[in-house]
């Protein structure tokens, strides 16, 4: 292809939206996904992004904007997720399960009981090509806020997701950062609504993260790392798709997927590389 047909994407107003929407969410997603691998949510980041259907369709028929419905049923569900798991015998993983499933049921029987204009295939899978003025100015809002909020309290937040015992044994406020964090995911998977969609949310919000662990060691260098290999994969997703004729979401996904192969490869050879090292190392001083 010549060079013309190269920069073609970038001469359409939808995907001059669609490449700044990307950029945009790239950056709370990947932060918080980072968070989320340590401390062992991803299941919870699924959760959250499945039990918001009943908020937007509730939101709808009250005739509240549909971000505020959707916050509210992330931030029940996460919540109530918490609440059940510790005051029962039920494990957490499986409270998330019942508790996710049974609002994302819910939302869909609201949503074929009510007449809306809203797709629900635009709900479930994202809108990217469709991002408007107003979706830019909301997903960049959350963005500040959330991508300000995890810098500022990285260390506190890795403390915690590491030994929760031991940050409140040091002074740390652990309830306000455990909840301060669920409403960060519940904001992260407002801003990705009109991109990813309820369902692909889950894969910028884990992915980015576990890529990153495979790769460095350190967690600062984690977070910088996992911004950067979400933006690249959205922009990559993004273009491809206009050549490919497919969803830029789903594409998305599978370039993260890809990576992540990718990254799990390179980390098994080299374990093996260290490992075979350790063993030649008595050979040579005998």
């Amino acid at each position: 292809m010549d060079l013309e047909t190269l920069l073609l994407p970038f001469r359409f107003p939808f995907m001059q939206n669609a490449f700044l929407i990307c950029v945009i969410v790239s950056v709370p997603t990947a932060l918080l996904s980072c968070f989320l691998v340590m401390k062992g949510w991803a299941l919870m980041g699924d959760a959250v992004s499945h039990a918001i259907l009943p908020g937007i369709v509730v939101a709808y028929i009250v005739g509240l904007p549909l971000l505020i419905g959707a916050f509210a049923a992330g931030m029940i569900c996460a919540l109530a997720t918490g609440y059940l798991a510790g005051n029962s015998r039920v494990k957490q993983d499986t409270v998330m399960g019942v508790v996710f499933s049974g609002m994302f049921g819910l939302g869909i029987v609201l949503y074929v009981s009510v007449e809306t204009n809203a797709h629900l295939d635009h709900i479930l899978f994202g809108n990217m090509l469709g991002v408007g003025r107003e979706d830019l100015l909301t997903a960049g809002i959350i963005a500040v806020l959330v991508g300000a909020a995890l810098i500022l309290k990285w260390k506190d937040l890795v403390l915690h997701s590491f030994d929760a015992a031991q940050a409140q044994a040091s002074g740390l406020p652990v309830n306000l950062l455990h909840y301060g964090l669920l409403a960060a995911l519940s904001l992260t998977i407002v801003a990705t609504l009109s991109a990813a969609g309820l369902i692909l949310a889950i894969g910028l919000l884990i992915a980015p993260g576990a890529i990153a662990f495979l790769l460095v060691r350190t967690f600062g260098t984690m977070l910088w790392v996992a911004v950067g290999v979400c933006m690249a994969s959205m922009l990559a997703g993004t273009y491809a798709s206009f050549f490919l004729d497919s969803a830029p979401a789903p594409t998305i996904i599978l370039i993260l997927t890809a990576l992540f192969v990718l990254a799990f490869i390179r980390r098994i050879l080299l374990t093996r590389k260290m490992s075979q090292k350790r063993m030649e190392v008595p050979v040579a001083a005998e």
